[in-house]
């Protein structure tokens, strides 16, 4: 009966200590989490069909629990975060998927396969608006202004590497900010290394290559009707390929570039967007049998290559994986 009780006693004493270090460690976390907000993040706002981005603090007296994601990838960075519970829509599910993520993207409220508008934006009830800076706007196709959102209390977080000037550093930023928001500080760094490293490693493997190539991109998947788009002013899209040791050729062309000016410049490689993910491989064979383009070298070095639009103009971090992915097809020799 005594060795009963006393194992009873044990027990109980064992429960209670747990008891215990469940209430210290809850209280704990809250106590950080008082000691994190509220916070102030340096971020920006556009005027309604302006193009001049400004600086504008946003502030945060919690972490956000409802999140509105204006395009896949920037829904994709958030699931890398692990606020996968947080997100309550997704706009513009087109693009090559980040198959890592995959599985949790698949379970997410997804909106519109293509961009969606103010009131559907905030049919969602969020309480942050995320994503793609182009896409703040009271346009059909926009979430609403940066001011208007915050007008009607809800935070917004525009990508840094969306906006004027903003390259692939800009990505671990956003990162870091969003650490910072949702006090994820450690999940954020953990992918903000990964990231990294990947970068490291395709320099690494082109360290070889000495001289950059140049290329030009064609905005269109028509063989018959070839629109070439210098991409001026698009910091980010420039700043990726340089990163592969491409250069785009009319990135300071501010007006139309003609064919014939395609002709006569010649760049190294032609670039072709992928918009839905479809076999381009018959689009990209009649432009290179088009008896006006025979003179490119790009054409008689078979020098086309299809990337995903997301990987150009997404703006997110898995822009990594579409340049990795080229840097393999152009140099398959120097990533064995």
């Amino acid at each position: 009966m005594k060795k009963r009780l006393l194992v009873g006693m044990s027990l109980a004493a064992m429960l209670l200590l747990t008891a215990c270090g469940g209430t210290a460690k809850n209280t704990s976390e809250e106590s950080e989490a008082n000691e994190h907000y509220p916070l102030t993040i340096e971020n920006y706002t556009k005027a309604e069909g302006g193009s001049t981005w400004e600086k504008k603090e946003q502030k945060f007296d919690k972490a956000p629990e409802r999140i509105m994601a204006n395009t896949r990838p920037a829904a994709e960075l958030l699931l890398h975060l692990g606020l996968g519970d947080k997100i309550v829509g997704v706009g513009a599910n087109f693009g090559a998927p980040d198959t890592s993520v995959e599985k949790e993207y698949e379970k997410l409220n997804i909106l519109s396969d293509g961009y969606v508008g103010k009131e559907v934006t905030l049919g969602t009830d969020p309480d942050l608006v995320f994503g793609r800076g182009g896409l703040f706007d009271n346009a059909e196709w926009g979430v609403g202004t940066v001011d208007s959102l915050n007008d009607m209390g809800v935070k917004t977080y525009v990508l840094e590497s969306s906006i004027t000037g903003g390259t692939y550093e800009s990505i671990y930023k956003d990162i870091e900010n969003v650490g910072e928001i949702f006090n994820v500080q450690d999940k954020a760094a953990s992918f903000i290394k990964e990231l990294k490293d990947r970068q490291k490693t395709i320099s690494t493997k082109l360290e070889s290559i000495k001289e950059h190539k140049t290329f030009a991109y064609l905005h269109t998947n028509d063989p018959k009707d070839l629109f070439v788009w210098s991409a001026h002013g698009e910091s980010f899209f420039n700043d990726a390929f340089n990163m592969i040791k491409l250069d785009n050729i009319f990135k300071d062309e501010t007006g139309d570039i003609s064919i014939e000016t395609l002709i006569a410049t010649n760049p190294d490689v032609l670039i072709l967007p992928n918009w839905d993910g479809s076999d381009l491989t018959k689009v990209r064979e009649e432009i290179y049998t088009n008896p006006k383009l025979s003179s490119m070298k790009a054409i008689q070095n078979k020098q086309i290559y299809i990337v995903d639009y997301n990987y150009m103009f997404g703006y997110g971090y898995n822009t990594i994986d579409g340049m990795e992915a080229l840097a393999k097809e152009m140099y398959p020799d120097l990533f064995k």
